[in-house]
This record gives structure tokens, C-alpha cells and sequence, in this order.
């Protein structure tokens, strides 16, 4: 790889970029916003899907929100979360085509 490839990203996309790294790391957010790529869901929804307590899935859509990668409405008592970010689509079809390229 070229040494000027990554010298052309200014050090703040990349303190950004790591940033969400982190937050996305792990199996569960990572599963929740795949889901959510398909549209709005439920935290009771998400909880279900990912195998985990709802209270579990309230804490990974907590921080994520609070990172500003979700947002969410209320209808009556339920909150439903949906993809706030535009580059977390592109971050889960990355992960997609490098798993696709091990199997």
C-alpha cells in the first residue's frame, strides 16, 4: 500500500473513525444496526433478536444514540430506534464483503 493513501486522511476523520470503532464493537450493536438497516425497530424487538435482556439491548442503543449513530421516537410507551448515521450501512456492508471473501 501506498504511505501517501493514509497520509491523505486528515487526523480528525480518523480520531472520528476510530471513535465509532469502538462504539461498534461489539456482537450485539453490531447485529442491532444490521437489523435496523431494514427499518425502525422496537428495543423489545431488538432485545429479542439479539438474544439479549431488554435492558442489555437499553444500554447498547444508550450508547449508541449518545454517540449519535441511532436515533429514536416514542409512540405511547414504546421507543423505536432507527439509523441516524449515514456511514453505518457502509460500515456493516464492509463487514459483510470481508466475511463473504473467508467463507
Amino acid at each position: 500500500m501506498n504511505a501517501n493513501a493514509t497520509e491523505s486522511l486528515p487526523d480528525n476523520v480518523l480520531e472520528t473513525a476510530a471513535e465509532c470503532l469502538k462504539v461498534m464493537a461489539h456482537p450485539a450493536r453490531l447485529k442491532m444496526v444490521n437489523l435496523l438497516m431494514t427499518g425502525d425497530f422496537a428495543v423489545h424487538e431488538l432485545a429479542e433478536h439479539c438474544r439479549i435482556s431488554p435492558s442489555q439491548a437499553c444500554e447498547h442503543l444508550r450508547l449508541l444514540k449518545g454517540h449519535g449513530l441511532l436515533d429514536s421516537r416514542r409512540q405511547g410507551r414504546t421507543v423505536y430506534y432507527k439509523i441516524a448515521s449515514p456511514q453505518l450501512p457502509g460500515l456493516i456492508r464492509c463487514i459483510q464483503m470481508n466475511c463473504a471473501l473467508e467463507s
